[in-house]
């Protein structure tokens, strides 16, 4: 029963990995002539986000808003359009999203500024727990007579 369980789990690992390259191997291929280009290209595929897909790059994403997204880079590279310039024109057209790096910003202050925050904030909490929990406070009456008591005792024995 458990070899049998082992080969299903194997083989289905074996089919996602197969389906995964035959999905990353349905996306074209583009050539430029001038290799500064390629690299701007591959550089600029690998900067969006598919609108559709959420968490995919362009370059990886199969869907067809992606391909659309890749022919206009292409094709603005090739008009000698500028990295900015492009980022600008996708952003224009499909908001900041589209951006894996957001540009800095007061709409994006707190995204880019957030953590450091919130480890500064966790540093004071912190550093005041520890502070309260190690400064000695004063006995009250009750707590003194006490320590009197025992002290007394202690002396007399």
């Amino acid at each position: 029963m458990a070899r049998r369980l082992i080969r299903t789990v194997l083989l289905a690992g074996l089919l996602t990995a197969l389906l995964g390259v035959a999905a990353a191997a349905t996306i074209e291929v583009r050539d430029f002539d001038d290799p500064q280009l390629a690299r701007r290209y591959t550089t600029l595929t690998h900067q969006l986000r598919c609108p559709k897909c959420q968490n995919e790059t362009i370059a990886a994403s199969a869907s067809p808003i992606a391909a659309d997204m890749r022919e206009r880079v292409a094709a603005m590279l090739e008009a000698g359009r500028s990295d900015r310039e492009i980022q600008d024109f996708l952003v224009q057209r499909f908001g900041e999203y589209v951006l894996y790096r957001p540009r800095l910003s007061p709409r994006t202050w707190l995204l880019w500024g957030g953590p450091f925050l919130l480890v500064g904030l966790g540093g004071v909490i912190l550093a005041w727990r520890v502070r309260r929990r190690t400064a000695p406070r004063a006995l009250d009456a009750a707590e003194r007579r006490r320590l009197d008591a025992l002290l007394d005792r202690e002396d007399r024995s």
